[in-house]
């Protein structure tokens, strides 16, 4: 492949001449996708692809006797993909001794062992596990003297040109499009260059830095020019969050508001998406739109209320005309006329809706989500972090509590990183005056609120917490979780703090789940021996806790399964405060009066530590119950646009059933 081939004005006007709709022939399905597109079932299984891909290439420049050159992106997104490459390195062999690698970015200013630094990722991730050496991997530099940073740049891309350029680069995308950190705006022949991060990336990044003011502004990215000279292209995502982003870079105009869009005629890239990133693609939000799809209940009901959605009717006003205009004649030829059709899925949505969440005892329970026997059941909320039961499903947890069951939450994490150090303070100052207030002697802790004063004040980004400033911190949401469970009612002894150890590293970088942590489940769920088990079910980041905690359960479910008392168990997945069930997904809508969405923003007001000055306030600048409250009256409100009854808000779950 010639370098002509890859100049950015040529991929331009090649991307121009494909943005068009097309078939392969005649019989063919319609793509509306420009850019290679692979979807798997899981963010796993696709970067074992993506590492096998990888690793063969360094085999195959190993048997030439050539360097390989990649380039390496950093976030969550290649985790599991470096994670296979070292068990490839450790388990097969795998050597990477011929490798040089070349990253895109870094922020600037920044440390090298900061944690937060790409040096120091890096480093953890991948290079202290394999044989590459030293001088052969490459990164950004965060300490440049800004008077010397373009020459430094310039510098950069020559090193990369110097070997050959890069075989292979490796990228993610961010929620705003940019590859690198080349942000919108960033034109198509930008070179490497020190550039000021959009809000949106920066909001990003929050969690990991432990707050918006303290991400930096300024970071050092490998051009859109330099990385579209790769001779092969990989982009990974995962996760609903990039569904949006992931439509308009794939399906979209070339354009600088979506720097991704600019992959579209390169000419040998390929995009790998879990389910969820790709969800918003036409041949999966649309299937019918595009092919011949197999109209079972699923696929009928998800048609069905896109077509209500998008046509702005109720359901049991859709027409045989409104299914003709959109693509869904296939569904009248084998079903019939729209009326039937309608009614069914009509049917199957006002089914979901129920006020008794753990079964109504003593009724007909053959259209219900939950079962009327046993009447009163053994219940088990498992919360990620001590707010996740409150916020993603209070108004259930309430009617749990109220309608007689003995409801347990069991808080996986202890959520101390989340607690911003000025509360971590004057919870140990209030320690301290409450002991002088009463005479009691304690001088070990008017040392820790001495020792955590000291700490605090001269920390650096490379350090974490002291274990006391740890311990503060969860003992402080331990606390409002108490409170929270006083407030709906049920015996603080039901609460059941798990401390899972993936969790205790002090970063917002968590361990891998091991033994001990299946194990604490397994043992709670033996211990309980539940009828119904609650857990988080949005699984947007891999990495991410929900996901982590959720694997937990996943495992030991896997271990007690055959047990008895799992026979009568049902497990319930709620999602977080970002996003909801998609409406065809939904098994169960509980239901909230005005006064019930009121109880329920008050006992999110238990949990003051996160409440106003959030750490990991995200690029959402609303509070936990302001994102829980319009989440719960969407959902509502598309129930009523639907065609169905009109409540003030609702809570959604799917089954999951194992």
């Amino acid at each position: 492949m010639d370098q002509q081939s890859l100049n950015p004005e040529t991929i331009l006007m090649q991307a121009a001449d494909n943005a068009i709709v097309s078939g392969e022939s005649v019989g063919q399905p319609i793509t509306y996708e420009k850019i290679p597109t692979q979807i798997f079932a899981d963010s796993k299984d696709a970067s074992n692809a993506v590492a096998q891909e990888i690793a063969d290439l360094i085999r195959q420049k190993q048997k030439e006797g050539k360097p390989c050159v990649l380039g390496l992106a950093t976030g969550s997104s290649p985790k599991t993909v470096y994670a296979k490459l070292v068990k490839m390195h450790k388990e097969e062999g795998l050597s990477f001794k011929n490798v040089i690698s070349f990253n895109l970015d870094e922020y600037y200013q920044m440390e090298p062992d900061s944690i937060h630094s790409y040096h120091r990722f890096m480093k953890e991730q991948l290079f202290d596990h394999v044989d590459i050496p030293k001088e052969n991997y490459f990164l950004p530099d965060g300490t440049i003297p800004a008077a010397m940073v373009r020459d430094y740049c310039t510098s950069y891309e020559n090193k990369i040109n110097a070997v050959g350029g890069l075989d292979f680069q490796l990228l993610g995308i961010g929620g705003n499009g940019h590859i690198g950190f080349n942000e919108p705006g960033s034109l198509i022949n930008a070179r490497t260059r020190l550039i000021t991060l959009d809000h949106s990336t920066r909001a990003a990044a929050a969690m990991e830095f432990g707050g918006l003011h303290k991400v930096p502004r300024k970071a050092i990215t490998l051009g859109v020019a330099p990385i579209l000279s790769a001779r092969r292209i990989v982009l990974l995502a995962w996760g609903e969050r990039k569904a949006s982003v992931i439509r308009g870079a794939v399906e979209g105009p070339v354009t600088e508001r979506n720097p991704a869009s600019y992959l579209q005629a390169h000419p040998d890239v390929s995009f790998i998406l879990d389910e969820s990133a790709a969800s918003e693609l036409t041949r999966v939000k649309t299937p019918w739109s595009v092919d011949s799809v197999v109209w079972d209940n699923k696929m009928i009901k998800k048609a069905v209320t896109h077509l209500s959605q998008s046509l702005k009717k109720p359901i049991l006003k859709l027409t045989d005309k409104d299914y003709n205009d959109n693509g869904m004649s296939d569904l009248l030829a084998q079903y019939g006329a729209c009326y039937e059709i309608n009614i069914n899925v009509f049917n199957q949505l006002q089914h979901t809706i129920t006020g008794w969440p753990g079964g109504k005892a003593n009724a007909d329970d053959t259209n219900r989500p939950e079962r009327a026997q046993p009447a009163k059941k053994r219940v088990l909320i498992f919360s990620p972090h001590p707010d996740d039961d409150i916020i993603s499903m209070g108004g259930t947890f309430q009617r749990l509590v109220d309608q007689g069951h003995e409801v347990h939450v069991a808080y996986q994490t202890s959520g101390n990183i989340a607690v911003a150090d000025d509360e971590a303070l004057r919870f140990i100052d209030f320690v301290v005056d409450f002991n002088k207030e009463f005479g009691i002697e304690s001088p070990e802790a008017t040392k820790i609120f001495t020792d955590a004063k000291e700490f605090l004040k001269h920390t650096k980004d490379s350090e974490i917490d002291t274990p006391e400033i740890r311990h503060v911190k969860g003992t402080l949401r331990r606390g409002e979780a108490k409170a929270t469970c006083r407030f709906v009612g049920i015996p603080v002894e039901n609460a059941h703090f798990l401390n899972m150890p993936f969790y205790e590293t002090g970063t917002v970088q968590k361990n891998p789940i091991g033994e001990a942590d299946i194990k604490i489940i397994e043992n709670l769920i033996e211990e309980i021996k539940p009828h119904q088990i609650y857990a988080a079910g949005d699984f947007a980041d891999p990495h991410g806790t929900h996901k982590v905690c959720w694997d937990a359960i996943e495992a030991a479910l896997g271990r007690s399964k055959h047990k008895n008392f799992m026979k009568d168990c049902w497990v319930w997945l709620y999602r977080g405060a970002w996003a909801e069930w998609d409406i065809y997904e939904i098994e169960m809508a509980v239901p909230m009066s005005p006064d019930q969405v009121l109880k329920k923003r008050q006992g999110i007001f238990k949990h003051q530590s996160q409440k106003d000055g959030v750490v990991f306030q995200g690029d959402d600048s609303r509070e936990f119950w302001q994102r829980a409250e319009e989440r719960n009256r969407g959902t509502a409100q598309l129930y009523d646009d639907l065609g169905l009854a009109e409540y003030e808000a609702m809570e959604a779950f799917v089954r999951w059933k194992f």
